[in-house]
């Protein structure tokens, strides 16, 4: 029997990320992706509470897998999979990308694509998202089909440790680019918003501002990686309990 590969996305159903994805998985298994109508960047495991859900069946843009488009968020994509496009079925993988844009380092926390990750990790079925280091839409994306071809295969045979899923961030131009199985970069983002004034002089504000490595020089993050034309892999976990090591005065002085 064929796998049941799920897909999703926080760009939208059109976004040319998500077609070229279904088209890198579909030797794999039977492919359904599931993805917002419009694009949902920067959503993370956001839910729709406050409106109705709809799925729309859509035109696929590859032959033998199923497309639809749902208009909550890319994490309402994934649950809502379950219970009305696959039937009640369990996926066999959750798939998210490929993503416009990095979702190294502290992006992987405010990411739609990684919530659509996790939402699939919290079922306890293996969950991969891939992206690619570029926001064009019109994006060549060939250089991740050898990491898929690599990756995806070991995942349907092996599974996950229950509670871990992976990130994968592949540089944008590069060939053949090495794969580097690394770790979250730490990292953070600086003047994040810029202020304007309207025609008729009221205050607002636009979201900008650019990433800051603060180990810039550390051979073990993917941050490093993808600046000498590597692959990032990063295994990532969803239990966010900080390790009692790191804070016992804290925890002693709460008791």
């Amino acid at each position: 029997m064929k796998k049941l590969i799920l897909v999703s996305n926080d760009d939208g159903y059109m976004a040319k990320g998500v077609r070229e994805l279904m088209a890198m998985l579909a030797p794999y298994g039977e492919v359904v992706a599931v993805c917002p109508d419009q694009g949902r960047s920067g959503q993370s495991m956001a839910l729709t509470f406050d409106a109705p859900l709809r799925i729309m069946e859509e035109k696929s843009p590859v032959e033998g897998t199923k497309l639809y488009s749902c208009n909550g968020t890319p994490v309402d994509c994934v649950k809502i999979s379950c219970y009305s496009v696959l039937d009640g079925r369990t996926p066999d993988l959750v798939v998210a990308g490929i993503n416009h844009g990095s979702n190294a380092a502290v992006n992987v926390v405010y990411s739609g694509t990684m919530g659509a990750v996790q939402e699939g990790c919290s079922w306890g079925v293996p969950s991969i998202g891939f992206s690619l280091t570029t926001h064009d839409p019109d994006a060549d994306f060939s250089a991740v089909r050898p990491v898929v071809d690599a990756i995806i295969p070991k995942m349907l045979e092996l599974g996950m440790p229950v509670g871990t899923f992976i990130n994968v961030n592949v540089p944008a131009g590069v060939v053949d680019a090495p794969i580097s199985i690394c770790r979250e970069c730490k990292a953070h983002w600086s003047e994040e918003y810029k202020k304007y004034e309207d025609p008729m002089g009221r205050t607002f504000f636009m979201l900008s501002g650019h990433m800051i490595n603060d180990e810039p020089d550390n051979p073990d993050t993917d941050l490093y990686a993808l600046d000498h034309g590597h692959t990032s892999v990063v295994v990532e976990i969803l239990d966010r309990t900080a390790p009692s090591p790191l804070i016992p005065g804290w925890i002693d002085a709460m008791r």
